[in-house]
């Protein structure tokens, strides 16, 4: 007959900071009292589904036990013994936590299944919720008061107190791309609240261009570094963070720049953990754009089943990932490219019509199949009056670029004719809580594990060549993302 434990409780500490300890599989030894080492078999990594933790208790037995699923969007794994001197027979476990808004603490349920010799179905029971469960609670919540220093074991500490020798990208002054120098630098200690990152990926978007041109001189100046968002591992955290891990993979997009370099410190606000489907450059592909579109299709302009969308340059990887999520979504996308090529990759990427146009002209083609009740536009000056033209009664115009130039001006009367309506949203302002960006950067990777969204086609290019980069970012030809390998 199998026996059940099932115990519960409520931890003072932020969802984050305990999913960080026991969504490592190899932990337990740093937390757990009655465990003297571990290690994971093979040399595989201990967030990988299948991996074997072989451990030793402190009383002389030994286990074997495999990890089965781990879900970072449920916050839930399971795990079996597979070998032990201990009697518990087929025993498998699972481990779900729950987030406690009162306080921002966690509920943690821990329960198994498992058979025993006849006749120690109460002792090994009692030893299961007792040495095992209740006391890992109180043991998990004495770490975590400690600080929870999480490092793998035998694994050094990166020093945080030093700096570490890196390389960046300067903007010399403003205008073309060759004022993307390379140079030596160093990154400093993460300063509190910041944590410091070894980047493996960081990924480009026309706003670093806006920069790089003096079209945004608030935000980068000449001397700094150029960027938004990358993707890469934790080397360490600056004092009062809490919930990142050495060595765990992580993304992030940020509103300060920056990004084009090798090291960098990030403000721990910005930070979202990346699930083990997501490569690193995947990631720094999409965070950005795939976070624009969510703040497009859930909140600026919510879609509406039927509503016709038209989004331009929708061979680009915003445009890909904006048309696939709207039409998936129920909106009908119009499409707007420059070439027939173009088009072909627009129509496989959720767009049901797709205007080929070189010369910004769409507007009579947008009436005709009914005007656009929302526009998507990145293209600016050359394209403002069409997109009036092109919108349908009451229609919502979004600006989120300005490849072409900066829009003049925007008269109010010249949207009262159709009472139309002009947002100009910035994706940074829809994430600035740690909450919205952990939900926005879940529903991204569940579109793109249940394939609403596909990835983009990816360009590599070394960190050194950025410029060429840029002058690629700017051309007509191009489709799909590129991202920066340092």
């Amino acid at each position: 007959m199998l026996q059940k434990v099932v115990r519960s409780t409520v931890i003072d500490a932020p969802i984050a900071r305990v999913w960080a300890v026991l969504r490592d599989f190899n932990s337990h030894d740093q937390w757990h009292d009655v465990v003297a080492e571990s290690r994971i078999e093979g040399g595989e990594r201990s967030d990988q589904v299948g991996c074997v933790r072989s451990f030793s208790l402190k009383d002389g037995n030994r286990i074997r036990e495999q990890l089965l699923t781990l879900d970072d969007r449920q916050y839930k794994s399971t795990y079996c013994i597979v070998e032990a001197t201990v009697p518990l027979l087929r025993y498998a476990a699972t481990v779900t936590l729950k987030p406690v808004t009162d306080g921002n603490r966690t509920f943690w349920h821990w329960e198994s299944t498992f058979a025993t010799p006849p006749g120690r179905e109460h002792e090994l029971r009692d030893m299961v919720a007792q040495g095992v469960y209740e006391a890992g609670f109180a043991n998990l919540r004495r770490h975590l008061q400690r600080g929870g220093d999480l490092r793998a074991p035998g694994q050094a500490a990166m020093p945080v107190a030093i700096a570490l020798p890196t390389r960046r990208v300067r903007l010399q002054g403003y205008g073309d791309a060759a004022q993307l120098r390379m140079e030596d630098t160093e990154a400093p200690p993460p300063a509190p609240g910041e944590v410091r990152i070894r980047q493996r990926a960081i990924g480009l978007n026309f706003i670093d261009v806006y920069q790089r041109r003096g079209q945004i001189p608030a935000m980068l100046a000449p001397g700094g570094t150029p960027g938004m968002e990358a993707a890469g591992s934790v080397l360490n955290c600056g004092e009062g963070v809490h919930g990142f891990l050495p060595d765990e993979r992580v993304a992030y997009l940020c509103p300060q720049p920056g990004a084009y370099t090798g090291v960098r410190n990030v403000p721990a606000q910005w930070l979202v953990r990346l699930p083990p489907a997501v490569d690193d450059e995947v990631a720094a592909a999409l965070l950005l754009k795939g976070l624009t579109a969510d703040a497009l299709l859930h909140d600026v302009a919510p879609v509406r089943p039927g509503a016709r969308w038209l989004v331009h340059a929708a061979a680009g990887a915003l445009g890909q990932v904006l048309c696939q999520w709207a039409s998936r979504l129920g909106a009908q996308v119009i499409g707007t490219v420059s070439t027939e090529a173009k088009a072909r990759i627009a129509r496989a990427h959720g767009c049901a019509q797709v205007l080929v146009t070189a010369d910004y002209r769409f507007a009579d083609a947008a009436q005709a199949l009914g005007g656009a009740d929302v526009i998507v536009d990145g293209l600016g000056k050359q394209a403002q009056q069409e997109n009036l033209a092109a919108l349908a009664p009451c229609g919502h115009w979004i600006s989120l670029g300005q490849a072409s130039g900066p829009l003049a001006p925007l008269d109010p009367d010249a949207l009262l004719a159709k009472s139309a309506t002009f947002s100009r949203p910035i994706v940074f302002a829809y994430v600035a809580e740690p909450q919205a960006l952990g939900r926005r950067a879940a529903r991204l990777w569940a579109a793109l594990a249940d394939g609403s969204i596909k990835t983009p086609t990816i360009e590599r290019f070394t960190l050194e060549s950025a410029a060429q980069a840029h002058e690629r970012l700017e051309s007509r030809e191009r489709s799909g993302a590129l991202v920066l390998i340092p």
